[in-house]
């Protein structure tokens, strides 16, 4: 037929007019909206060394931003500022009054305000976190509301599942929201059990469907359980049988979450019923999610959401200014260590201004290319007298940050690229020297356990370690 004949004559030209149309769009979206230059260059010469591919893989992993606003709910708003709580540091022993300047800075940052009145108790591996939580599930009479990364269909996984289908059948509203990735962790995915129990249950950003290939990358990397609007529980743990050391898991993983009663736990509710009607249009209000809270404590927190849309860069941000009002010490934990260059020199420039910066991290880390990639900047780290530290397996998941023995934030976020411009992220700051220096335990036993990694031995890498090293540095943007 001549119509065949037409497009079999002239098709090879259409496809790369095609090609070229799309790399074009494509490298220009990058050159516009790509800060890190690094990413821009690698990203650029991806679209245009594949043809038709390049533009696609850009389009799929690339594009990080999109179009979610903080839904304002009517009677708990939380969203005004009031003036910085006067009790930040001025009446203790030794102040720390120079933190009301880090707490202007998140203010100015974040959607919500500093709240006073708030108790807050770490709880370390799944050992502890999960009867804590599995109990207080047991206990609701109004609702539940979870929000994981990853919950696997196992043995605690199970537990959690049981739960919350005992707590439907009382006629508690649950509702659980799943990221889509990490309902994928395990097989078959726990979503087909908890809906089989008549969970609510809803997954974050589908990513197989084609119409959704631009938010593939965008992960939502919170960890939330709030039971009746009053008690919750935060951090970096995952539901995983993996947490329960006490059980000798296969995979062993070390973890902190943090359960916590007072005003803040609005706030971390307001943070699941804005995803939860980002994913489903289902509007949660009322006294059954958002009752009066009594103060409980005296830790002053405030919750930091952190995402691709309106939150972007609020926890980089706050841990940039933290690193700038450090005046003695600065301790950071996280599995995950890949800083930009300007996380890089705050933590450098502290070194220099007399500030002890020690930074722990796992010996051996679950994803060998990311520590490859974060070996090859070990030495910027370290370049200006910051300390160092690894700790021994089990894999340290935990994520910590202490400063001045008074200021901590805990919370779902690593230092890395995929936390701090990717995901999803909820981080909590804390103020309060009694809370700091209890926190400060846990980081000194792990420091107990470590040893120090000193310049010579990352100098003194062999030249192909380094050369891996380096390139897998190439793509920390990406991991």
């Amino acid at each position: 037929m001549d119509w065949l004949d037409t497009i079999a004559q002239f098709w090879p030209h259409l496809a790369t007019g095609f090609d070229i149309l799309a790399a074009l769009l494509a490298s220009s979206h990058a050159l516009l909206h790509k800060r890190d230059t690094r990413a821009a260059t690698i990203w650029i010469g991806v679209i245009w060394g594949l043809p038709l591919l390049g533009p696609l893989l850009y389009l799929a992993l690339g594009v990080n931003r999109i179009r979610r606003h903080a839904l304002e709910l009517g009677v708990h708003k939380t969203f005004s500022r009031p003036a910085i709580p006067e009790n930040l540091g001025e009446s203790e022993p030794e102040g720390a009054a120079h933190l009301k300047h880090l707490a202007r800075v998140v203010n100015s940052v974040a959607l919500r305000p500093l709240t006073a009145g708030n108790q807050i108790q770490p709880l370390v591996n799944g050992d502890q976190a999960f009867p804590a939580m599995l109990a207080l599930i047991e206990a609701a009479g109004k609702s539940v509301s979870l929000c994981t990364y990853i919950f696997d269909n196992d043995a605690s996984g199970q537990q959690f599942a049981d739960a919350l289908g005992r707590a439907v059948r009382r006629g508690v509203a649950v509702r659980v929201l799943i990221d889509a990735a990490g309902a994928r962790y395990s097989w078959p995915s726990i979503v087909h059990t908890l809906r089989r129990q008549g969970v609510t249950t809803a997954r974050f950003l589908p990513s197989l469907a084609p119409w959704r290939v631009a938010t593939i990358n965008l992960r939502n990397h919170r960890k939330l359980l709030i039971i009746d609007g009053q008690t919750a529980f935060t951090g970096g743990m995952n539901i995983r049988h993996g947490n329960v050391l006490a059980d000798h898991p296969k995979h062993p993983v070390q973890d902190l979450h943090f359960s916590l009663s007072g005003p803040a736990v609005t706030q971390l509710q307001e943070a699941f019923a804005n995803d939860w009607a980002f994913t489903t249009n289902e509007v949660l209000d009322g006294d059954r999610w958002f009752p009066q809270i009594p103060e409980t404590g005296t830790v002053i927190a405030r919750v930091i959401t952190d995402g691709p849309d309106a939150d972007f860069e609020n926890a980089r941000w706050t841990l940039l200014a933290a690193l700038a009002e450090a005046q003695t010490s600065v301790k950071i934990l996280t599995p995950y260590f890949l800083p930009d260059n300007a996380l890089i020199t705050a933590l450098n420039l502290a070194a220099l201004r007399g500030v002890r910066v020690d930074i722990i991290l796992p010996a051996k880390n679950n994803l060998p290319f990311v520590q490859w990639a974060s070996q090859a900047l070990w030495w910027q780290a370290l370049e200006r007298g910051g300390h160092l530290w690894l700790t021994p397996p089990p894999f340290d998941h935990s994520k910590l940050m202490i400063v001045d023995d008074h200021w901590v934030l805990f919370g779902s976020a690593n230092w890395d690229a995929r936390s701090l411009r990717l995901n999803f992220e909820l981080n909590v700051e804390c103020y309060g020297r009694d809370f700091a220096q209890q926190m400060g335990k846990i980081i000194a036993a792990k420091i107990a356990s470590a040893r120090e990694v000193s310049r010579a031995e990352i100098d003194g890498r062999t030249l192909p370690v380094k050369l891996r090293d380096a390139l897998a540095r190439l793509f920390s943007p990406y991991l």
